[in-house]
């Protein structure tokens, strides 16, 4: 049986062409990528979609692209939800979200620790309570001190200004995904 890997893109549904929503839009690459097929699940209160993929070398991953559908501040309990419904150890879990913290372009993985001030990480790690040692690949935008971070993360752009996400960039996302489920496998 391949490993089994769940990434989830937090952001928010009606902003979608914003820094803040930049989870969102990393899973629907993903989901472009690899063919995969999303729809509305509302038991998890969320987009969900699954197949088999190959991310590096030849090695086949179960991979689980989901979007939750509520606000990202909130989404905590979808993400929490569709955790147990897939792949249920947290460690299999990919969190993919915006830091201002991080230069644009920037994708740092981290496994476990703090939410670092990230309130939708914040729901998650609540959501999931003493068991929240998942990955989370934290995706630069970068920030403008001069600007209040709501002014600088909400505002529609475009996409391929803020990220090109094809190529390297894309290639290392799909390398770091196998990197963990290689881990995976060996749990």
């Amino acid at each position: 049986m391949p490993p089994r890997l769940l990434v989830v893109g937090l952001g928010n549904l009606p902003h979608p062409n914003t820094r803040h929503s930049v989870g969102h839009v990393i899973v629907d690459v993903l989901a472009a990528l690899f063919g995969i097929h999303r729809s509305i699940n509302r038991s998890v209160g969320g987009f969900k979609g699954r197949s088999d993929v190959l991310l590096f070398s030849d090695d086949i991953v179960s991979l689980t692209l989901f979007k939750p559908k509520l606000l990202m501040n909130i989404a905590g309990p979808s993400v929490a939800s569709a955790l147990h419904s897939t792949v249920k150890l947290p460690a299999s879990m990919v969190v993919v979200h915006n830091s201002l913290d991080h230069k644009v372009k920037v994708l740092s993985v981290k496994l476990e620790g703090s939410a670092n001030g990230h309130n939708s990480v914040r729901s998650v790690i609540d959501a999931l309570g003493a068991n929240a040692d998942f990955y989370r690949f934290r995706i630069g935008i970068g920030r403008d001190r001069a600007v209040d971070p709501a002014n600088y993360v909400l505002p529609d752009m475009p996409l391929d200004g803020l990220l090109h996400w094809n190529g390297i960039s894309l290639d290392r996302v799909c390398h770091e995904l196998g990197r963990i489920a290689l881990r995976n496998r060996t749990i």
